[in-house]
């Protein structure tokens, strides 16, 4: 599923997220979402989020 739609991620879900210093590189970072940082429903790059190990980035994927 794409990170690009807010109703698409909740507190808990498994995601790949790609942080700020790895968008030329595309590494993807997995983890277990503990903040949604987005306000709005829908964001082209991907929604903010917090992982829960404190990593900050914006959803390529959710993991189902």
């Amino acid at each position: 599923m794409l990170g690009t739609e807010r109703k698409n991620i909740q507190p808990g879900s498994k995601v790949k997220i790609i942080q700020k210093q790895h968008q030329r590189t595309r590494q993807l970072t997995e983890g277990v979402v503990k903040d949604i940082l987005t306000k709005s429903a829908v964001h082209n790059r991907g929604i903010k989020v917090r992982l829960d190990n404190g990593i900050i980035g914006r959803v390529q994927e959710v993991i189902e």
